[in-house]
């Protein structure tokens, strides 16, 4: 059963990820139930990666939603596993592999990207995400992430 928005724990996304600005790529953690989660990332003008990319038609790199769906997926291991109590150390996690990427919508400035996944496995220090970016109920992107996480 997934919190409603309205209802969403309060968790600041920088006490669990070391990313700070222009690549923290998660704005707000919405939910989590069971081994689903659904973060969000509003996709502004101002993001450093429009001046060149394209100028005269800014598109969200696809590298960069990769990576918000990456760093989302930290967001939502660590909810599961309750490293978000106070005085928790955050644990870091590096991206170990990407299986099966797609890109099947263009995400484009004013856009609010839905950065939901699934965890499949997550077994001493690896975890394998299923995760999907979308717009409205759009998919953008989707793939199978791999982490490992520092011992």
């Amino acid at each position: 059963m997934s919190t409603p928005l309205d209802a969403a724990p309060v968790l600041d996304v920088r006490a669990v990820l070391p990313h700070r600005y222009p690549f923290l790529l998660v704005d707000t953690f919405v939910s989590q139930d069971g081994d689903g989660f659904e973060c969000r990332k509003n996709v502004s003008y101002n993001e450093p990666f429009f001046q060149g990319h394209f100028p005269s038609e800014p598109v969200m790199p696809g590298v960069m939603i990769l990576e918000a769906l990456a760093q989302a997926s930290a967001v939502g291991l660590a909810v599961r596993e309750g490293w978000t109590a106070p005085g928790t150390e955050p644990k870091i996690g590096y991206l170990a592999g990407i299986d099966d990427a797609k890109f099947k919508r263009k995400v484009v400035p004013g856009d609010v990207l839905r950065l939901v996944g699934e965890i499949m496995l997550f077994r001493r220090r690896l975890c394998r995400v299923a995760a999907r970016a979308l717009v409205g109920d759009e998919v953008a992107a989707e793939a199978t992430l791999s982490f490992v996480f520092a011992a």
